[in-house]
Order: C-alpha cells, then structure tokens, then sequence
C-alpha cells in the first residue's frame, strides 16, 4: 500500500517515498521507524496477542519475510542504475492517490473499527472472521515499509502486494462464508445486532470486489509487468 494506510504499494510510491529514494542512511532508518509503520506494527501486534490470529497466517507473515528478503538479495537485487528501481507512478498522479487512501479507509481503517465494536458486543465469531483480512493487510503495509526502507528492487516490491493480495483473498472469501453462513435469527439476541450483522456482510463483499481488482486489474496486468520490463529494459526505455 502506501503511507501505511492504503492498499498495496509502497512500490508504486507517493511522495514521501520518493523523498525516501533521495535521502540517505539516516533519513532512511527515521523512515523506517515512522509513526505509522508503528502504528501498524502495533495493529499486528494486538491482533497477534489475542489469539485472533491463525498459525498458519502468522507463519505466512514470517516465512514471506524471508522469502522477500532471498529474493531482493539473490534473484533480483538493486539494479545498478537507480533509475530502474524508481516508484513505478507518478506522485502526482490524484487519481491513483485517491484510489490508495479509499482502499485503505476501506480495506484497514474501516475492519479495525468493526473488529472493535465487535469486542464491544462480545460478537467473537464476527471479529475472528474479520481479524485474518486486517492482519495480513498490516502486515504487508508493513512488509512494504520494510522494502522501500531496506532499497528493495522494483520487481521485489511489486511482488510484496502481489504475493500478500492474492493470499487475502482467500481470507476474504472465507470471511463472506462465515458471515453469509449464520442465520439471521442469530442477531437481535443478547448484545449482537441486525446492523452489526448486513455491516459485516457489505464489508466483506466490497473488500473481496476491492482487493480481486487490485490484483487482477492494477497489479497483475499493469504493475507487474511494469516493473520487470523497467528492470530488464534496454537503458533506452528507462
């Protein structure tokens, strides 16, 4: 994503990423410890504490950081000519830059306030189906951090939200099952109301339309190739 709040790229970078690819050593570890990587460091952590989170989640965090780290190093390290591993668009692209902050209200911001209500209402099963999504979505705002700080290539970045999207779809489709499975005789009982119950439903199917267009619509066809062909290009077409 970007900025820790949007959807996916810290690869294709906003401003103050580019401002990271400019500065130094010192700018970079400030960058690296921002106050909103560690805020969302902070999301995983409370996620992870609680037990909401699966093992298998959590070791597809931790195997992936490694994976990335091989890679950066050994299949596609920094090119030589920075130019090549420059954001893959244009800060100055409003567009783009509406459509991050809108997947990340949508996609982090707005589940991290259902999960909390969730706790309110002692509604466990809404906010075990949610919390996997915003886990795996923190952790790869995260991971991008980590990318743009450690100078990542630009086919190792592009492969972060590429990698981390394609696994929270899965996570997404089980969220709708689980929601789409109670009966609604389930709510309007005890603490868990009806509109807890159509909120969890709508905010599972716009965040599984959201993110399978991020992948199969931004990332796949337009991002990803983008990268490898800057990356492998002749010096003419950087």
């Amino acid at each position: 994503m970007s900025g820790g709040v949007g959807p996916t790229y810290n690869d294709i970078a906003l401003p103050k990423d580019e401002e990271h690819h400019a500065t130094g050593k010192t700018s970079t570890a400030a960058r690296f410890f921002s106050f909103q990587q560690l805020n969302i460091l902070a999301v995983i952590l409370v996620l992870s504490t609680s037990g909401l989170v699966t093992i298998e989640d959590f070791l597809f965090t931790l195997l992936t950081l490694i994976y990335f780290f091989f890679l950066s190093k050994l299949i596609f390290p920094p090119h030589k000519n920075p130019n090549r591993d420059a954001p893959l668009t244009s800060p100055t692209n409003k567009i783009f830059r509406l459509y991050v902050a809108s997947a990340g209200i949508v996609g982090l911001l707005v589940p991290i306030c259902y999960i909390f209500e969730g706790f309110l209402e002692d509604n466990k099963r809404g906010v075990s189906a949610a919390a996997p999504h915003v886990f795996l979505l923190a952790s790869q705002v995260f991971m991008e951090g980590i990318a743009a700080t450690c100078g990542f290539s630009a086919p190792a970045r592009i492969l972060v939200p590429v990698v981390y999207n394609a696994r929270r779809i899965l996570t997404l489709v089980e969220w709708i099952m689980n929601e789409f499975s109670r009966e609604t005789l389930e709510y309007g009982k005890g603490s868990v109301s009806v509109r807890r119950m159509y909120a969890g439903k709508v905010l599972a199917v716009v965040n599984l339309g959201i993110w399978s267009f991020n992948l199969f619509g931004v990332l796949i066809p337009v991002y990803l190739p983008r990268a490898f062909k800057r990356y492998y290009g002749s010096s003419k077409e950087v």
